[in-house]
């Protein structure tokens, strides 16, 4: 089920998260090459502890934090659904409420087809 941004503002981060670094550097570039994302971060290792088919499990992660403006976030979301290797991926769509303004120019010019 997607879920709306409409009235979040005219910014925002996007978050995921994978199991290598080298998945996460390729999601994150191509994000940003195809234009969905100004920029992608990628930190870790992380460990993650989380409920998956009734058992508690813990694994590393690299997680990717993504900007764009609310107006790509959905093609962005089917960009990240579809390259993902997880079955049942996080993505998790973030406002940005206010923001150094040339960087915030920064993030729509890139953006931009």
């Amino acid at each position: 089920m997607r879920t709306s941004v409409t009235g979040m503002g005219e910014f925002v981060q996007v978050v995921t998260t994978v199991d290598g670094r080298a998945a996460a550097q390729e999601l994150a570039r191509s994000a940003v090459t195809a234009r969905l994302a100004a920029c992608a971060q990628v930190g870790g290792p992380i460990t993650s502890t989380y409920r998956w088919q009734g058992a508690v499990e813990e694994a590393e992660e690299w997680v990717i934090v993504l900007k764009t403006t609310a107006a790509g976030y959905a093609a962005l979301e089917r960009h990240l659904l579809d390259a993902h290797p997880y079955d049942t991926p996080e993505v998790l769509c973030v406002p940005i409420l206010a923001g150094n303004p040339a960087y915030l120019a920064w993030i729509t010019d890139q953006t931009l087809p």
